[in-house]
């Protein structure tokens, strides 16, 4: 398994509840742009289309050596492969608990590309300044231990 992309800002703007994995419907030259690490899951979202999932705004720039590609949009939603179970699992859950689907990570497994994503609930602006003290707290005893 290599990981290809990560989403950074999922962890911090997100507390993630349930994690799950889904292939990606993609074109040819999309899956060689992904594989050689052209993609930025940088304010990419999952959205719920009636019964379908799609990463939404993901960036995947057309593949180098392809040639000429008419009419490509970089950012189009690309569909989810999960099983039918499962999405109504994650609708029910989207619906009704007001939670999101946040892409975590892009990876290759074999020779598939999946998306890692998660069951989300929102952080607040003062639990992320509260994250970050904590942080920056445990980094000052660390550095007062070492130098005793």
């Amino acid at each position: 398994m290599s990981i290809l992309a990560i989403n950074k800002r999922a962890n911090f703007d997100y507390t993630i509840l349930e994690i799950y994995e889904a292939g990606l419907a993609l074109f040819g030259h999309e899956v060689k742009s992904i594989k050689t690490k052209h993609v930025s899951l940088k304010e990419s979202f999952v959205t719920i289309h009636g019964r379908e999932l799609y990463l939404t705004n993901a960036h995947v720039p057309p593949y180098v050596h392809a040639g000429q590609i008419n009419n490509y949009n970089p950012t189009r939603p690309r569909k989810l492969l999960v099983k039918k179970s499962e999405i109504k699992h994650l609708i029910g859950k989207a619906r009704t608990q007001g939670l999101t689907l946040v892409p975590i990570k892009l990876y290759t497994k074999r020779c598939l590309v999946k998306l890692e994503f998660g069951l989300g609930k929102g952080k607040k602006e003062y639990d992320k300044r509260e994250k970050i003290k904590k942080r920056e707290d445990e980094r000052n005893i660390k550095r007062t231990l070492k130098d005793f």
